[in-house]
């Protein structure tokens, strides 16, 4: 299951870093880019997210999760296929757009299907594997192989680059129909028996199974937790860096003075070091029992030392400046961890469509602002970009520790209303459809 959902992920992803990429073999100069137009093309896809969201949110509480990722990612693949077709900013933008409205989709379907397959514990590491950052790594691979081709080729570098990544999500998604399941119980690689124990194990999580049924009162109930609002303005803070570094990663390596190849192939440390750093800090918060958010704010210390060595040192130091850009890569672990948090405490299914879809907004909204943040004057150094992402990780951090403080303090008034909760779950509780407020035995993780 997991490799399933990594490769969705990771497929996905590259299509959006790589507009860096294209950056380099001519994509904005062939197209007559000037100003902030492209940066523009960075914030239209997460405006098209926002958009999406309004649908989204009804889809995945009424399909189900499997089949919205798989047609999700199919539309996706086919799009990014048509931008070697495209010759204009204003064609690009529309592509973009769309291509930001279809993958609303794709990120609370995920989140969905690790909620129905794994326990509370299993989810960080679990997210860390599937939110693995390895869209840069493949991406440098990609830029690489379209680096070799010669100029004389009948068409541009970038335009071979998109078509090599749209046909093989093509051909990813047309696979993905026949095996990716919606939940343990149509899970075509599991015996009887294992369906049984996959879907029994996961009652201790008390966040019910899937109901089609929409209820009101869940709905107002997410939208007055304010869990989940802190996580909403968690989520905007800590992707206005991602979404600066996708559109502006690769050319900020450039203006250090590396050949486009050269800089293509310096972003892939990028995905390992984010990647890597993921799996220790989730690993960490996963054994580190309602400690998942001081985990993320320690995480956090690591991308504010980097963005102070942009920030401080000359363009001129290359290897200060190149150390400083890899340490901003470090804000993933505990955007991953972030995740995690409204997986683990949020049940019934009405609350849970909202609760996700509210976090994914907020994940669009900070890619929005994101490249914005870069304005083309300031190029090489982009001091407004690099200062906001200094910002937004001390903002992230504050909002860790508070959200800690609320859990702890209602878990505390649980605990005196109710009572230390039972450590044995009943079946039937457990898969009930309702919400982690009006459970006596449900406790928060923080």
């Amino acid at each position: 299951m997991i490799p399933l959902l990594l490769f969705t992920a990771t497929l996905g992803a590259v299509d959006k870093v790589e507009i860096g990429t294209a950056s380099l073999y001519g994509f904005q100069t062939d197209n007559h880019m000037h100003g902030q137009e492209y940066s523009w093309l960075g914030s239209i896809l997460p405006l098209g997210q926002l958009c999406g969201y309004i649908i989204t949110t009804w889809l995945v509480h009424r399909v189900p999760p499997g089949k919205l990722l798989c047609v999700a990612s199919l539309l996706w693949s086919i799009l990014t296929t048509l931008y070697a077709a495209c010759h204009s900013w204003a064609g690009f933008m529309v592509l973009r757009f769309l291509m930001g409205f279809i993958e609303s989709a794709i990120t609370p379907s995920l989140t969905m299907l690790v909620v129905s397959f794994y326990k509370k514990e299993e989810q960080p590491q679990r997210n860390a594997i599937i939110f693995a950052y390895f869209s840069s790594i493949i991406n440098g691979f990609f830029a690489w192989i379209v680096g070799k081709i010669p100029d004389s080729a009948p068409l541009k570098k970038w335009q071979y680059l998109y078509l090599m990544t749209g046909v093989i999500n093509v051909l990813y998604s047309l696979f993905l129909f026949t095996i990716l399941p919606d939940s343990p119980m149509n899970a075509r690689f599991l015996t009887p028996e294992e369906k049984y124990w996959a879907v029994e194990r996961l009652a201790s999580n008390r966040t019910g199974i899937h109901n089609k049924v929409w209820k009101w009162e869940q709905v107002s109930e997410a939208v007055l937790d304010v869990k989940i609002w802190l996580i909403f303005i968690f989520n905007i803070a800590i992707n206005i860096p991602n979404g600066g570094l996708q559109a502006f990663g690769t050319i900020i390596n450039s203006n250090l003075g590396f050949s486009d190849l050269n800089a293509s192939l310096l972003t892939m440390p990028f995905g390992l070091l984010a990647t890597s750093s993921a799996w220790f800090f989730s690993f960490i918060a996963s054994r580190w029992h309602n400690r998942r958010t001081l985990v993320a704010c320690i995480a956090l210390l690591l991308p504010i030392f980097g963005a102070a060595l942009v920030y401080g040192l000359p363009q001129s130091n290359v290897a200060g400046q190149l150390v400083g850009l890899y340490f901003m890569y470090f804000y993933w672990p505990p955007y991953v961890i972030g995740i995690s948090l409204p997986q683990a405490n949020t049940a019934g299914q009405t609350k849970k469509s909202i609760a996700f879809s509210l976090v994914t907004i907020g994940y669009a909204a900070g890619n929005l602002i994101g490249p914005q943040t870069f304005i083309s004057n300031q190029a090489p150094k982009y001091t407004g970009g690099v200062v906001a992402m200094l910002v937004c990780y001390c903002i992230s951090i504050l909002i860790l520790l508070i959200y800690f403080v609320v859990v702890s303090m209602d878990n505390k008034k649980r605990d005196r209303k109710y009572g230390k909760p039972e450590d044995v779950c009943n079946v039937v509780e457990g898969f009930t459809d309702v919400t982690d407020k009006n459970q006596e035995n449900f406790r928060y993780t923080h």
